[in-house]
């Protein structure tokens, strides 16, 4: 179980670095993005470790690391794009 926890730990802020690479002007601070990967990933293996059971450590890292990337993109805002006027405005 401390494996499992380290593990997804780990490759949440993993995933958020990666995130934080592809995306630098969508995503909010640093600090925020790795914090949200961190515990997204502590979130997704627990909840996984409780769904699926003890004996199942590879697909508790998998789902952990699908429930930390869902985390992270829910931080990304939208690209900007300018107001425009109607014409009959």
């Amino acid at each position: 179980m401390i494996l499992e926890t380290v593990s997804a730990v780990v490759l949440g802020v993993v995933l958020s670095w990666a995130a934080l690479r592809s995306l630098p002007g969508r995503l909010p601070a640093r600090r925020t993005v790795f914090g949200t990967g961190a515990l997204g990933g502590l979130f997704g293996a627990s909840l996984m470790h409780s769904v699926l059971g003890g004996d199942h450590e590879a697909a508790v890292i998998v789902g952990a690391v699908l429930i930390a990337a869902v985390t992270v993109s829910l931080l990304i805002r939208p690209r900007s794009r300018r107001l425009r006027r109607s014409a009959a405005a």
